[in-house]
């Protein structure tokens, strides 16, 4: 069976086309991706603006499209923090479901945190223990920790890295000046949230998930090993805290240039770094695992274990 996820994010809109079978992994055949940055979209009442809608139908016209060219049977169409939290929402949901010709399911952050968190356990495995993970996406943070299938705390903060960035960090270079504001801000944001994620037994694995974390790792990480072909990414926080005062002087058309930076990226990837940075320092984190499977994997995955598998009569 083939099946096709559209993550219509803050930052892209990203399908992903897996083959699936029951008791197998998903096999990934196509991944297909239109970077928006939804949040240079926003009016300041917080609804997104008519090109910001017309840039979504677009997109989401050229995924639907692959998705028939990939002969995908069932697309499973979610949105995230941008849609979630415009002020317009409900409208441009009518205008993607339009454009898409089914409905779409608009997943509530702490719903974003469980499907991430299962793609997550799934890659890392049974034997992994005790999980604390961190995703930074482009309109919030997920955080979500446990040691079964299903996290025992789960929490989604508005600290997303597009988000952060039209509101803290608008100018190219931002300086260290509007850094440290940024900081503090993620610093009151993350205060309430601590204490669940303090009192849950000590993480054998401290592991981030998300784009930008990767290109994050690939900046400031290294390498151990290989893992199942995919090199494995450490991302150490000294090193994350090392890179921030650069790159927040540097413009960004220069960071492009950086290992990992990619140029849809660029200009995020400050108020990304920050927001990792104080997450990782407030729940005392020294290291994050990187995992390749986040969001759209789990999606994937929860949507597998609905099926009913026909199986042969003996």
């Amino acid at each position: 069976m083939r099946l096709g996820v559209l993550d219509i994010g803050s930052n892209t809109v990203h399908l992903l086309v897996a083959d699936v079978r029951p008791g197998g992994r998903p096999l990934a055949t196509t991944s297909q991706r239109t970077v928006l940055r939804l949040m240079r979209y926003l009016d300041p009442d917080g609804s997104i603006t008519e090109e910001g809608i017309v840039a979504l139908e677009q997109a989401v016209r050229e995924a639907r499209a692959v998705a028939a060219t990939e002969r995908v049977d069932e697309l499973l169409a979610t949105a995230t923090s941008a849609v979630r939290e415009a002020e317009n929402g409900a409208a441009v949901i009518a205008r993607i479901e339009a454009a898409l010709g089914q409905p779409l399911q608009v997943l509530a952050g702490e719903t974003e945190a469980h499907f991430t968190y299962l793609a997550v356990r799934r890659w890392f495995g049974w034997a992994a223990g005790q999980i604390l993970l961190l995703d930074v996406g482009g309109g919030s943070l997920e955080i979500a920790a446990g040691s079964e299938e299903v996290p025992a705390a789960a929490a989604s903060v508005l600290l997303g890295a597009g988000r952060m960035t039209v509101q803290f960090l608008p100018d190219d270079p931002p300086g260290e000046a509007a850094v440290e504001r940024l900081r503090d801000h993620a610093k009151q944001v993350l205060a309430p949230e601590l204490d669940t994620f303090r009192a849950q037994p000590r993480p054998d694995h401290f592991v981030g998930s998300s784009k930008a974390i990767r290109s994050l790792a690939k900046l400031a990480g290294y390498p151990v090993g290989r893992w199942s072909s995919i090199e494995r990414m450490l991302l150490p926080r000294a090193a994350l805290g090392a890179w921030i005062p650069r790159l927040a002087r540097i413009p960004a058309s220069a960071r492009q240039e950086l290992p990992g930076i990619t140029p849809d990226r660029t200009f995020q990837i400050v108020a990304a770094a920050v927001v990792l940075h104080t997450a990782m320092t407030a729940l005392n984190v020294e290291e994050l695992e990187v995992s390749p499977w986040a969001l759209r994997e789990g999606v994937l995955l929860r949507y597998i274990e609905s099926l009913s598998w026909s199986t042969p009569a003996a």
